[in-house]
């Protein structure tokens, strides 16, 4: 092959992964007024109050879902809230070392950690890269601010965030959903709490806009009664009938369920689904169990996933909320609205106003416009 034909080729390939990067690239402040839109649209639902969290901020993944319970709908300016944290999942490169270290071989051959690391900086380079640039720009425009986020702050963003999801351990799964950890979500509270700090100053919230939100969602905020149980699933009625036997006969239901339990997200916390209403599980299984005294064992229940067996281990009676226990909770969402209404604009003419060197767009810029003169010369 010709080098005119290597280089028609090249050109070709970075134009296919420029396309591509175009269609897919999205910060997290483009996908959160994006998901503003979709957040319109779902107001004018029905939706209940966040209790077992199962669904994770506005985007369309299969949402976490334990012990079968049926996935409720969020009210979607608290939605919103989680959603501007957990968009912003940055790519972090490997470290890279002068050494040629090999990542992975194939029949004895290497692929050195450079050779991957390049390969991510040419398929994703540019996108992380804009991550990085818009996260360093936050943080310097919070300092000139003075603006300092405690972990004493983050501390207490993240008990509301676990008091959301009704625990900690469901929180955890939605995180481990989306690919993320604890500590990722440290850090964009952190990045997103900045954010809306700097842009308050040009945010107003009435007293009028939280009662018509209160007013137009309220349903949503109203807590029906819950209950909290442990569950055993296993295949066949024999096998469930053993198990109402031990139980019985003294056997620790925990252990149980370590042991025998079907149900994988469930069995190593042993058997806890969390709190949930009446519609959001199997009707037989929500007959069973809301019958249920404290500590009780029900009978074998057949369900679509073989036989279980319940244990209810707490109750919540029903509770109409009241426009003052939550205001502050819709005043934070209204405000959370209006940043993501806000942050792209404020973010590119911060980006105007800065000094901006990117290698990776420039290196290719050059080129892109190097090749295309010697095709058009030639």
């Amino acid at each position: 092959m010709s080098d005119k034909d290597n280089k028609d080729l090249d050109n070709t390939q970075r134009q296919d992964e420029d396309s591509t990067s175009e269609n897919t690239e999205h910060t997290e402040l483009n996908d959160v007024q994006v998901g503003q839109a979709e957040t319109e649209e779902a107001s004018n639902e029905p939706v209940q109050a966040l209790n077992d969290r199962n669904v994770v901020g506005i985007q369309e993944t299969a949402p976490v879902n334990p012990s079968g319970l049926k996935t409720g709908k969020v009210w979607p300016i608290v939605s919103l809230v989680l959603a501007i944290v957990l968009i912003i999942v940055l790519i972090k490169p490997p470290f890279v070392s002068s050494k040629q270290e090999a990542v992975a071989t194939v029949n004895g051959v290497e692929i050195s950690k450079d050779t991957f690391y390049d390969r991510l900086v040419k398929v994703n380079g540019d996108q992380t890269l804009n991550e990085m640039i818009e996260k360093e720009l936050v943080n310097q425009e919070a300092k000139k601010a003075n603006i300092k986020i405690t972990q004493a702050d983050l501390d207490e963003e993240m008990k509301n965030y676990i008091k959301s999801f009704g625990s900690e351990e469901t929180l955890n799964q939605a995180l481990a959903s989306y690919g993320m950890t604890k500590e990722d979500l440290y850090e964009n509270m952190d990045m997103n709490m900045k954010l809306t700090k700097l842009l308050e100053p040009q945010i107003k919230v009435t007293d009028e806009q939280i009662k018509q939100t209160f007013d137009e969602n309220k349903e949503s905020f109203n807590t029906p009664e819950q209950v909290r149980t442990s569950v055993i699933v296993v295949a066949t009625e024999d096998e469930a009938k053993e198990i109402v036997k031990q139980l019985k006969e003294g056997t620790d239901f925990a252990e149980l369920a370590k042991s025998k339990s079907l149900d994988a997200l469930t069995k190593d916390s042993g058997g806890d689904t969390n709190f949930f209403g009446r519609g959001e599980i199997e009707e037989a299984v929500e007959n069973a169990v809301f019958k249920l005294q404290k500590d009780e064992i029900s009978e074998p229940v057949k369900t679509s996933r073989g036989y279980e067996v319940y244990k209810l281990t707490d109750r919540k009676e029903a509770h109409e909320a009241t426009l003052e226990e939550k205001k502050e909770e819709i005043r934070k969402g209204l405000v959370a609205q209006q940043v993501s209404q806000l942050a792209g604009t404020w973010l590119e003419d911060t980006k105007a106003k800065a000094k901006i060197t990117n290698t990776l767009t420039d290196a290719a810029a050059s080129e892109d416009a190097a090749a295309n003169n010697t095709t058009t010369n030639k």
